[in-house]
């Protein structure tokens, strides 16, 4: 029988397990190149990156290993809200002793704007990486026709099944099913985040059943059961994100790491008060006193600028109550999730269990 899906077939992954393109550092070289190397698909978070910095991390993944990997970039609004310039004082005076406290200043206003998606794409184009994927919504056709035509395979994520269909319209290869337990930020680019919120076990069949491309499940999977689950569901493969975020190679601060080793499955909620988009993250100080502050919050990317710096100075400060703790609901090491051991074992035991736990399923009366 043919395999179905035969633009996933050229990257020749030993395992069906994808590391989750996390942007703001976690997502090392080294972490990238040692998934790859482990026969998963390692993937650079470069949503967040200069130009430049994006050539120097795909020159040093290349350096690690000789295996394909992927980049992926956030795709900006088409039609970005005017920000309200009392709103952003309103915040910046909210944060200014949070600032203090870390010895740090309010950045300056105007804001820095954040980094221009079609230089970023230009890079990892000229640079043909074997996968090029994207967050936030469906880049223009003419680049996709770009990256389709030097070999790439593109994906694309969706919050719902319109969306997934907005993306297989639009030419990609395959389309990650990010549900509503994933860390980090909400990919929804159509209607609100609250429409997004769909659960990986419910939003996995739907469009598996509704695209004509394979389905990537992302949302809550922590080791090879959720991996088997997702396979079952309809699923080619399960992209982790926070699984990876424990592991050696890991960018994250230390104290990151045990932050997610120490959370229970209610630890995590989602958020615009960080970055002023949707995200999910472990719940932290910061982020209850702007939620709690009765102002308006500025949108994306205003917020993130304006609580850029601080997140950084908490990270130098080892201060985990103002840091960023984006992460999943599967967090903490309850029934062998979260897992501190280098990417290449983590991997290893991941398409072990998940051998295991359909053999298990296999044996069970039905």
């Amino acid at each position: 029988m043919p395999d179905p899906w035969p633009s996933l077939d050229r990257l020749a992954l030993r395992h069906p397990v994808v590391q989750a393109p996390m942007a703001g550092g976690a997502t090392t070289p080294a972490l990238v190149a040692a998934v790859s190397e482990a026969g998963g698909l390692g993937m650079l978070g470069a949503g967040l990156m200069s130009p430049e910095a994006i050539g120097q991390a795909i020159n040093e993944v290349r350096r690690l290993t000789g295996r394909p990997f992927g980049v992926n970039l956030f795709v900006p609004e088409v039609h970005r809200p005017e920000p309200d310039a009392a709103a952003i004082e309103a915040m910046a005076d909210l944060l200014a002793p949070w600032y203090r406290e870390l010895a740090s200043t309010v950045p300056a206003r105007p804001l820095p704007p954040p980094p221009d998606f079609r230089a970023q794409a230009d890079v990892v184009l000229a640079a043909a990486v074997e996968v090029f994927s994207f967050t936030f919504g469906v880049p223009e056709a003419t680049m996709l026709r770009a990256f389709r035509d030097r070999g790439c395979v593109v994906i694309g994520t969706a919050t719902t099944v319109a969306e997934g269909l907005v993306l297989a319209e639009a030419g990609v290869d395959a389309v990650v099913a990010q549900g509503s337990e994933a860390g980090g930020h909400r990919g929804t680019f159509t209607g609100t985040f609250e429409r997004g919120l769909v659960g990986t076990m419910a939003l996995v069949p739907q469009m598996a059943a509704a695209l004509p491309l394979p389905v990537i499940a992302a949302g809550g999977i922590m080791d090879g059961r959720g991996i088997a689950a997702a396979l079952t569901l309809g699923a080619v493969a399960a992209q982790l994100g926070t699984a990876f975020l424990a592991t050696m190679e890991s960018g994250i601060h230390p104290m990151y790491k045990q932050a997610i080793l120490d959370a229970t499955d209610e630890a995590t909620a989602i958020t615009r008060a960080l970055t002023g988009k949707a995200a999910r993250g472990i719940r932290t100080p910061l982020m209850a006193a702007i939620e709690q502050a009765g102002i308006a919050i500025p949108p994306y990317p205003v917020q993130a600028a304006l609580t850029a710096p601080l997140r950084r100075a908490a990270t130098r400060w080892g201060r985990t109550d103002v840091m960023a703790l984006w992460a999943g609901q599967g967090a903490g090491q309850g029934a062998g999730q979260a897992r501190a051991l280098p990417a290449a074992t983590l991997v290893a035991a991941l398409a072990r269990e998940a051998r295991e736990a359909i053999a298990d399923v296999a044996d069970k009366p039905l």
